[in-house]
């Protein structure tokens, strides 16, 4: 019944930041070897549903709301005004030089979309995700390169009969979701606060871009055209739903892996990322000899030396991964998989980081997304790390986090924080519907949901 809704636009418009840009803050910002392999890439679409006050609260007005919510993004985007910007291409032909850039000087601001939605909170709380979910997120077939003409970030804020959903569409090499959580805290902390400008925040961005020693922060890419590297996929249809890990069974998980491997070190994301590869490698039913991949997305901040602050605004996130057979993967415990795992995060240190880096300055490549792709692959994203509950709007706390159709694909596992703190995790699954359904009668998986 909830694919047959249909989301109507009330009304968009662009919000700038506030204030004026100084000359300084005009300048281009340049993209990093963390950034620029990802043009193909999707847009990341978060967003917070929460409920409307009750009918006896006569004081709520949609109107005002919108009004204020517009009016705090545009005092946010004084801090995060590349947000505002676009996308820019500086082509030479003597010598030979493509370089692509944050152009703060072209700045038509931020898109804000209004749209309703005959629908109830209850309805999107279903653990599977009605495909009406999809359309409270702008931009959906958007790829990074396309933010030279469209927004690299867009706002929906979708009225249901008795909620309401902000959705964030983000340009993904703009921003990772450290950076796109960075910037929904502090509009919800000018939202909420009487401070007309927002001139002070808790958490200023930090806007200067990682350079890796001896390296101009001037990237040219060995291309002439566009045409050359711009490559777009149709993401297949999966079902997705959401999991729940309460903080009990998260701390067996992790207590189970632990004891397995003999040692203290696993965290409570490589356990249950551990459970996600070995259940939805045994539901594929693969041949014993074929490969299973599992990779999960690393936040390079605290990887480098000198550390990089989590206030740093950009896309520092790299992909990390471990291989193996199925039969190796089900033949041995929860912890011989959650500790193939922490090596790799433990093996990507500061030496790992700037090695591929100086690997993809001497080659600078765009990745296209198939290339990515794995038949057996389970891919871990997001992270139960972001405060995503701590983001109100004067509506109280969100009900519930949930993401767009953009980046989904067979595999991918997107990771939440519990609604009630303490540990817990939300896993939103996709996966091929044959797939989901000997998930949900996995005895393994189900097991380890339990309290």
């Amino acid at each position: 019944m909830m694919t047959l809704q249909k989301v109507k636009h009330i009304s968009e418009c662009f919000v700038r930041p506030q204030h004026d840009l100084s000359q300084d803050t005009k300048q281009p910002i340049y993209l990093t070897p963390f950034e620029l392999p990802y043009l193909n890439l999707n847009y990341s679409q978060k967003g917070l549903l929460f409920a409307k006050p009750p009918p006896e609260n006569q004081g709520f007005s949609v109107t005002v709301f919108l009004e204020h919510l517009r009016h705090s993004l545009s005092a946010t985007l004084n801090h995060f005004y590349p947000l505002a910007a676009r996308l820019a291409t500086r082509k030479e032909e003597n010598p030979p030089s493509y370089v692509i850039y944050i152009d703060p000087e072209n700045s038509p601001g931020v898109k804000f979309v209004h749209a309703t939605v005959d629908a109830t909170v209850s309805d999107i709380l279903a653990p599977d995700v009605p495909l009406v979910v999809h359309s409270f997120f702008d931009l959906n077939d958007a790829i990074s390169h396309d933010g030279h003409t469209l927004p690299l970030l867009s706002i929906q804020v979708t009225e249901l009969t008795d909620g309401i959903f902000i959705g964030g569409s983000v340009n993904h090499i703009l921003a990772d979701g450290t950076s796109f959580w960075h910037f929904m805290a502090a509009w919800s902390e000018i939202f909420r606060s009487k401070e007309k400008n927002g001139d002070c925040i808790s958490r200023t961005p930090i806007l200067k871009r990682w350079v890796l020693e001896g390296y101009s922060p001037i990237t040219s890419l060995p291309f002439k055209h566009h045409n050359e590297f711009i490559h777009r996929i149709e993401n297949p249809r999966v079902k997705e739903r959401f999991f729940h890990f309460s903080s009990v069974a998260v701390s067996k998980l992790k207590a189970k892996a632990n004891e397995e491997c003999n040692m203290q070190k696993i965290s409570s994301l490589q356990a249950v990322s551990a459970l996600l590869w070995r259940c939805v490698t045994r539901v594929r039913c693969q041949p014993p000899n074929n490969e299973t991949v599992c990779k999960f997305v690393i936040n390079n901040r605290c990887r480098v030396n000198p550390p990089l602050s989590d206030d740093y605004f950009g896309n520092v996130v790299d992909m990390v991964k471990e291989t193996t057979t199925v039969e190796d993967l089900m033949s041995h415990g929860l912890g011989w998989a959650a500790l193939k795992m922490h090596q790799a995060v433990k093996n990507h240190d500061d030496a790992a980081v700037k090695k591929w880096v100086e690997s993809w300055y001497k080659n600078p490549v765009v990745y296209k997304l198939n290339g990515l792709l794995h038949p057996n692959i389970v891919h871990i994203g997001s992270s139960p790390r972001f405060d995503m509950y701590g983001c109100e709007f004067g509506l109280g706390k969100a009900v519930a986090a949930r993401s767009g159709v953009a980046n989904k694909a067979d595999g991918k596992m997107t990771m939440y924080p519990g609604r009630e703190g303490g540990g817990s995790m939300d896993v939103e699954v996709c996966l091929l519907p044959e797939y989901m359904m000997a998930l949900e009668c996995d005895e393994e998986f189900i097991s380890a949901l339990k309290e």
